[in-house]
């Protein structure tokens, strides 16, 4: 989640992440109230997710975050195709701004309680908070949200077709 190695990326390196947009079975998502990496950026809540590791495909360092940030163990396979994904410019350091690419995976599971057994020790200073939320919830909140479509994302994924 934490970005202090993206203020050290190259000037015209694009930062490349995986997200999980991850429901129960009430269509709930789990997300994440983290610190922003730039002290003037607002705390919001965001999906399990980071950065990919030398070597590592979108899907494979979705599986791994998903792991290292809750617990849960999932598959290449049950992660599926891309669900959506983005291309932005980021601030990860004051006055630094850097190309950004994410690919985001779509997974239904069982409510859960997630751990932090595997939390870096950034994580454990930044995630302030963690909860399911519905659509109705995120709607409501007058939380930021990251990204700030994330509303439209989990309406998108209540609407599709469950995989099998």
């Amino acid at each position: 989640m934490s970005g202090a190695a993206d203020a050290a990326t190259s000037d015209d390196a694009v930062i490349v992440k995986s997200r999980v947009l991850l429901l129960d079975q009430a269509g709930r998502a789990l997300l994440f109230y983290t610190r922003a990496d730039v002290a003037t950026n607002p705390t919001r809540w965001l999906t399990p997710g980071g950065h990919l590791e030398m070597g590592e495909t979108h899907v494979r360092a979705a599986v791994r975050e998903l792991f290292e940030e809750t617990g849960l163990v999932a598959s290449e396979a049950q992660l599926g195709p891309v669900f959506w994904s983005q291309d932005f410019v980021g601030e990860p350091a004051p006055g630094v701004r850097r190309a950004y690419h994410e690919e985001w995976y779509l997974l239904r599971t069982e409510a859960f309680l997630p751990v932090d057994t595997h939390w870096t020790p950034e994580e454990r200073i930044d995630v302030e908070a963690l909860r399911w939320w519905s659509l109705d919830e995120l709607e409501r909140t007058a939380d930021s949200l990251e990204p700030t479509v994330l509303t439209d994302l989990l309406r998108r994924a209540l609407d599709a077709p469950m995989r099998r």
